[in-house]
């Protein structure tokens, strides 16, 4: 049966994730070994975008001139870290996306197209996930979705989202698999060597702390906990110096920056203790000495936690030799 593809390309849009999707989807229609290929893959612009006839190959539909059908509409990932901006930019696709879904459209985003995703309200009390790095800022954005962040794919009834980089494969494949079952699935994991027991992108996750704010004591609390972690015993001790309630600099800090003060701790420390693993010979005991922790146990509980592997395990896959 073939399958009608909508492959949005908005403004911004990342050429890398546009490509990964066409690579696939177009793999499958070759190794497909009936008459009729699986997919129909149609391409969409707003009119004010349209400037050439075909993109990639493919003749470039209006979202306000056409009338398909879709069985599935794919939203790609965004170049921009302005995701407001991309918002603003895209919004003509919205009422779109919302349109098609109520006819039964199925919808799938790739790393930071799920913002567009978001907005258009499809998500509300679903599960997504993002790209981990823009986890923060999509959490603020968008209360109202039960974000998984170290998720590698959701798929909540006829709503999917990826994480980051490779991650769209993973999501990819899940939908060939749907769409043309196993044996073409596992073709593709082969052609284009995806690991298909990788279910968490938590691994791949940089902590890079907010400082682009005007709350002097927030960022006075920040620096506190990134310059003395090593040292850092109680939430009180590292707001004992700061004009205002413990309680409310709790508030204030999670407003600010997304996280209470004794996440970003934990942060910052993991942070810590997965550079030296990267880049140092010291054991795991001195480097569980040296990022503030006293219990062997609770520091492993959080790294597992936060990076989704141990503390060995992520050595030996990150090391740099």
């Amino acid at each position: 049966m073939n399958r009608k593809l909508g492959l949005i390309l908005g403004h911004d849009y990342k050429l890398l994730s546009v490509a990964a999707i066409l690579e696939v989807f177009e793999t499958a229609n070759k190794l497909h070994k009936e008459t009729e290929k699986p997919f129909e893959i149609m391409v969409f612009q707003s009119p004010e975008q349209i400037n050439e006839k075909k993109i990639f190959g493919y003749e470039v539909n209006s979202i306000e001139a056409s009338d398909q059908n879709l069985d599935l509409i794919l939203i790609p990932a965004f170049t921009t870290d302005n995701m407001s901006e991309m918002i603003a930019k895209n919004y003509n696709f919205i009422p779109w996306l919302q349109k098609h879904h109520k006819s039964g459209t199925e919808l799938a985003s790739f790393c930071t197209g799920a913002f567009l995703f978001a907005a258009s309200g499809l998500l509300n009390q679903k599960l997504a996930t993002t790209h981990v790095d823009a986890c923060s800022a999509f959490t603020k954005a968008f209360p109202l979705v039960n974000l998984k962040p170290e998720e590698t794919l959701t798929a909540d009834g006829s709503l999917y989202t990826s994480g980051g980089s490779t991650s769209t494969f993973h999501l990819l494949i899940l939908l060939v698999q749907k769409y043309c079952g196993n044996e073409i699935a596992v073709q593709i994991a082969k052609i284009f060597s995806i690991d298909l027991n990788r279910y968490k992108q938590s691994y791949f996750s940089t902590f890079r702390p907010n400082h682009l704010h005007n709350d002097t004591l927030v960022a006075r609390l920040q620096q506190k906990i990134e310059n003395e972690y090593s040292t850092i015993e109680t939430l009180e001790e590292i707001t004992k110096d700061i004009p205002t309630s413990t309680r409310n600099m709790t508030r204030r800090f999670k407003q600010v920056t997304g996280i209470p003060p004794i996440e970003y701790l934990q942060n910052i420390r993991v942070e810590s203790s997965k550079k030296y693993l990267e880049q140092t010979q010291l054991s795991i005991s001195e480097i569980i000495e040296k990022t503030g922790y006293n219990d062997p146990k609770a520091f492993r509980k959080v790294f597992y936690k936060m990076v989704g592997m141990k503390p060995i395990e992520y050595r030996e896959k990150f090391r740099v030799r």
